[in-house]
């Protein structure tokens, strides 16, 4: 019974990874069309002043947007080969005895490829792009033209923190469906970098002056909110990353000694 619903979990991964793979340009399509769609509903019901909703508010929203697109097809094109490029000099990953493999005789083993448990971090990945981008819009409405320091810091912080990370996110998304060799430590440095946001723009914020206590417990919470994310995805993620067969043979090019 097992072996059969293991057959059956291994036989649907490959099918979503099909999917992913196959449909990635439709679903960038369609995240182009209703993700704008979102975007112009939340400047048009928006409260604006006399002369219309503020320059600002359609570039940050529209980078909001467009930047997980341009990153995906900018990924695309470098790791276009993603599974010839060669293995880092250094080794990160030192836990265990692992025996190398050459790339031919990687691809030839029967856990090659991103299938399996690796598809639950693909999908993972790519969902928190939309989540990132709908928390930007639910946070932060278009500001005035005129605002206080503080409120431009937070327009600034968050703005740069979505279309940077939402674009990362999406960058290390391709680099796992392609099989680039980098794909585990440039997510590991991709929640590095993201924990470190979180605190610089708790510090940007707090300089800029001081802010309404309404909106400094709120601000709080969501930079908690969001560290705790990232630490429960390194958390449950890396021992992955570092001792997976199938990430040692498909990323590493190895198999236990």
């Amino acid at each position: 019974m097992f072996e059969r619903y293991g057959e059956k979990m291994r036989a649907r991964s490959a099918a979503i990874l099909v999917s992913l793979d196959t449909r990635l340009d439709r679903i960038l399509k369609l995240w182009l069309i209703f993700a704008g769609l979102i975007a112009a509903c939340r400047i048009a019901f928006s409260a604006h002043p006399a002369g219309g909703a503020p320059i600002s508010a359609f570039t940050s929203y529209m980078l909001a947007v467009v930047a997980p697109f341009a990153s995906t097809l900018a990924a695309l094109y470098w790791f276009r080969d993603g599974d010839l490029q060669p293995q880092p000099s250094t080794r990160l990953a030192q836990f265990g005895r692992w025996k190398d493999l050459s790339l031919r005789d990687a691809k030839r083993h029967p856990l090659y490829g991103s299938s399996g448990i690796m598809v639950s971090l693909l999908v993972g990945m790519m969902l928190n792009v939309p989540v990132r981008v709908a928390e930007y819009f639910a946070a932060m409405p278009p500001i005035p033209a005129v605002a206080p320091s503080w409120l431009s810091a937070l327009h600034f912080a968050m703005t740069f923190d979505v279309v940077v990370f939402s674009s990362l996110y999406m960058i290390a998304f391709v680099a796992a469906l392609r099989r680039v060799p980098l794909f585990p430590r440039l997510l590991g440095a991709i929640w590095a970098c993201d924990l470190a946001m979180q605190v610089a723009t708790a510090k940007l914020v707090v300089a800029a002056g001081p802010l309404p206590p309404a909106v400094s417990h709120a601000l709080a919470s969501m930079l908690e909110g969001n560290v705790k994310k990232v630490l429960i995805s390194a958390g449950l993620w890396l021992p992955y990353l570092l001792l997976s067969k199938r990430v040692n043979v498909t990323y590493r090019h190895r198999v236990p000694a």
